[in-house]
């Protein structure tokens, strides 16, 4: 007999389209399911039938590989798929999740027209509430984001809620955001539609078959374990969802997957008297905590509570999700919400207490790519609640990156590569997950940091600077100082300060920047990534010259700024190199670019090469002295002359004593600590990008002024040449742009702080990449990519500095636009010999 997967209230129901698929299968029970055999061999085994697994199978065979088998351990869509609320939501912060979102819309629109399968898509449209004015203006600067991307979005009134959704109290709202595209679908039968149509095109589908483990052999994908016996194949994808963390641990190389499981609580009603009809809004209250759909005309709400409950952490849980035990107690606080936003809901029989495992990720955004420490091994999970929003888009990429290599947006901020193993222990992340959860509906300013997880990496000089008074900021899992609190400023009260205007710490800083241009400052800048690159013989040269795209045939003791680009021109990484001697190279990378450097370097180096590699970022204190104070300060500290001639401009000499040797000495000139919130403000004044906010592997040399620092010219090959070669000759088509803040106040106009819309006449043409205030032109200042978009056909043109210059520029920043001067340095003059003296000791920092 046929046999249905349960909807997300366990309530069977007909399937025409999906019975004759499986039918057509010859796999119409399970018992004959368990005893179809596995085939030995194929060129991709993806792990976890739910909405994740059967996108990437969907998208795989409509890019033309059919040799898939896709493996799920219970039934199809048993998972997390199964108990999802069912709401597509494309109102997220990142503009790359809401491009995830908003292609999952379109893509589920039509599956049922493609396959013939019922997935319950019904365009309600989503009303995001604001009860504060500070919620309101978050909302702002998302609906600007959808609106650019061409996804419909409004502010509205308070009033206009109440007729668009009659059933909830406005009284306590100062506006909301409607979204009148967003939908509601059944999970289970999206993906089992993607299933089918996967299905159809080649993919082979096997429910019952758990994945024992991954086979590797010298950091390669060789094949999978199974309970049903092997599968060689060249491609393994982990889209095991709430059992990813452990099946990465399973293998024969581990492959650390951070993500945890929480319980997640919502509550399904009898139809109302009048039932609501199947178009009403979705409603979000992030302020209440909850969000509310229609479910068969009545109500389905859950929420994001401030106590959330881990759960999972010793180890595997069940095989297939069922519906955990219920807590109303728990639950209360997000009813008590409900009923606050809905008062005719009083009286309404709750038909059930659903709760549900869902997974979160240390920082809220999903986890894709390929695995650092494993060739071929891919992975798509730890949704954070929104894994029917992304599985569309996110399952899409992730088809492209193991197609082409890459995929067709930058999605560095999803990348596993962003993650080192420290966040990836059950302590960490059980303490980081209760943290995370409730962080889905606070409210998120600029600049907020995670509490839990803490000191997990900090330099030798972590408590000498902080009984300085330093605040800190976690990058990588690594502790760096904001900027130091002078001991007369209420500390208490600055750690509270949260704000989208002029933050508390705006004098701080200046006064840290103010030192950092007329006396001496030191940074310490420990946390940055540090390689050393050798060879036993003299192929170092020979191999780094054909990774890195600038010449590091330069004299001993020497500094070259670099990167490495991939085949199409775009920065895997953007870094600072020192010759040492003639076979040992010294390489300085931002500190989240550690994973991600040594996975490319360990890929690309040749197989045959006697390159060795080793991380040297924990052996050394790395301290930055910066203004025209600090020749005098090294002068005492070093038996070297500081002469121009002894200490050019990008040159390294074994000069340093310690720390306190060097606040010593430096008292008569003025020195001081200072934070990257100073770093940040002097290198965008200064024009300097940063790798993974304002350049990308998307962004070439060309397009952000850079050419200078690319050996075109030598006659030598590297990766990227080819495309920049081309580049060159047919001209960019983005060009990184300073922009200066003309008509806004600071002190009482909200701040730019990036991903703000660029306005060129008028015409929307890229978003802000970073933003700082500029205390020496008393002017905020912003970066972004300026675009060339045809106004006939949408279609991209070529940027030339022309085109730049004669714009006339506004920034919208949530919803009010600015006059904006655009700066755009000719390639030529980029880094004159001048700038170099004056500037290249910011030029180096990669500070964010």
């Amino acid at each position: 007999m046929f046999y249905r997967l349960l909807s997300i209230v366990g309530r069977q129901r007909a399937s025409p389209g999906w019975q004759n698929w499986f039918s057509a299968r010859n796999s119409t029970s399970a018992a004959e399911a368990r005893s179809m055999a596995l085939p030995t061999q194929a060129q991709v085994v993806i792990c976890g039938g739910g909405i994740m697994g059967t996108s990437v199978a969907y998208h795989l065979s409509k890019m033309g590989w059919k040799d898939i088998v896709l493996l799920e351990q219970g039934r199809l869509a048993a998972g997390s798929t199964r108990f999802c609320a069912g709401i597509l939501s494309t109102a997220r912060h990142l503009t790359i999740e809401q491009k995830m979102a908003d292609y999952s819309n379109k893509l589920y629109h039509q599956l049922e027209q493609e396959t013939g399968i019922q997935t319950g898509y019904t365009r309600t449209g989503s009303i995001f509430l604001a009860q504060t004015q500070d919620r309101l203006i978050s909302l702002k600067r998302i609906n600007a984001g959808l609106n650019v991307i061409g996804i419909p979005s409004e502010i509205i009134s308070p009033k206009k809620v109440a007729e668009l959704h009659h059933l909830l109290n406005v009284h306590d709202l100062v506006g909301a955001m409607h979204v009148p595209e967003d939908a509601v679908v059944s999970s289970a039968d999206v993906a089992l539609a993607l299933a089918s149509a996967a299905s159809q095109n080649g993919v082979q589908i096997y429910d019952r078959t758990s994945v024992l483990h991954v086979m590797v052999k010298k950091g390669q994908v060789t094949g999978v374990e199974t309970d049903k016996g092997q599968i060689e194949c060249q491609y393994f994808v982990n889209c095991a969802g709430q059992w990813a963390y452990e099946l990465g641990l399973s293998n024969e190389e581990p492959v650390s997957i951070p993500l945890h499981a929480c319980e997640h609580f919502y509550l399904l009603t009898r139809p109302l008297e009048t039932p609501l009809q199947s178009s009403t809004p979705t409603i979000v209250d992030a302020d209440g905590r909850i969000y509310i759909r229609n479910w068969q005309g009545g109500i389905l709400s859950g929420g994001f509570e401030k106590n959330p409950k881990p759960i999972f952490t010793e180890g595997k849980n069940q095989l297939e999700i069922q519906n955990l035990q219920e807590d109303w107690d728990h639950f209360e606080p997000l009813l008590s919400s409900l009923l606050r936003r809905m008062p005719e809901l009083e009286t309404l029989e709750i038909m059930k207490l659903v709760n549900c495992p869902e997974t979160f990720t240390p920082d809220m955004r999903c986890i894709m790519g390929e695995s650092p420490a494993v060739q071929g091994y891919f992975v798509l999970a730890g949704m954070n609640s929104a894994g029917l929003s992304f599985g569309g888009g996110a399952g899409k990429y992730l088809a492209e990156w193991m197609v082409h290599g890459y995929p067709s947006e930058n999605v560095w901020e999803l990348d596993l590569k962003r993650f080192g193993a420290l966040q990836s222990s059950r302590t960490f992340l059980r303490h980081r997950v209760m943290e995370v959860m409730p962080l889905m509906y606070d409210l998120k300013v600029p600049r907020w940091d995670f509490q839990t997880g803490r000191q997990l990496r900090t330099s030798p000089l972590y408590d000498r600077l902080d009984a300085q008074g330093a605040r800190w900021m976690e990058k990588h899992g690594f502790e760096r100082p904001k900027y130091f609190v002078p001991p007369d400023k209420d500390l208490l009260a600055l750690e509270q300060s949260k704000t989208f205007y002029k933050p508390d710490w705006f004098d701080i800083v200046e006064s840290e920047v103010k030192c950092c241009k007329e006396a001496v400052c030191v940074i310490d800048m420990s946390s940055f990534t540090k390689f050393e690159l050798t060879s036993t013989g003299d192929q170092a040269l020979e191999v780094l010259q054909y990774l890195f795209s600038n010449d590091l045939d330069v004299p001993v003791g020497h500094i070259v700024h670099t990167g490495m680009l991939n085949e199409g021109g775009g920065y895997e990484n953007d870094c600072s190199i020192a010759r040492l001697n003639k076979r040992s190279f010294f390489m300085i990378s931002p500190t989240d670019q550690q994973v991600h450097c040594w996975a490319w370097l360990k890929k690309h180096r040749p197989r045959d090469s006697s390159l060795l590699l080793e991380d040297v970022t924990w052996k050394y204190t790395a301290l930055n002295l910066i203004g025209p104070r600090a020749v005098d300060v090294l002068s005492e500290l070093s038996y070297a002359p500081m002469t121009p001639d002894h200490f050019p401009s990008l040159f390294c000499k074994y000069a340093l004593h310690v720390y306190n040797e060097v606040m010593s000495v430096g008292q008569k000139y003025g020195i001081r600590n200072a934070g990257y919130y100073a770093l940040r403000s002097l290198r965008i004044e200064k024009f300097f990008a940063f790798w993974g906010q304002d350049i990308n592997n998307l962004t070439t040399p060309l397009e952000c002024g850079r050419e200078s620092r690319v050996k075109l010219e030598k006659g030598m090959d590297f990766i990227g040449r080819d495309a920049l070669l081309q580049q060159k000759q047919n001209g960019v088509y983005k060009r990184l742009t300073m922009f200066i803040l003309d008509d806004h106040d600071t002190d009482l106009d909200l701040w730019p702080w990036w991903g703000e819309p660029i306005y060129r006449n008028g015409q929307y043409v890229g978003k802000t990449t970073s933003s700082a205030y500029s205390y020496s032109l008393e002017r905020h200042v912003c970066l972004g990519f300026v675009h060339n978009f045809s106004e006939d056909t949408g279609e991209e043109q070529v940027v030339t500095a022309d085109f730049i210059n004669r714009g006339e520029y506004e920034i919208d920043i949530a919803g009010y636009r600015f006059q904006a001067k655009a700066k755009l340095y000719p390639v030529a003059s980029l880094f004159t010999q001048k700038r170099r003296k004056d500037d290249m000791e910011l030029s180096d920092l990669h500070g964010k």
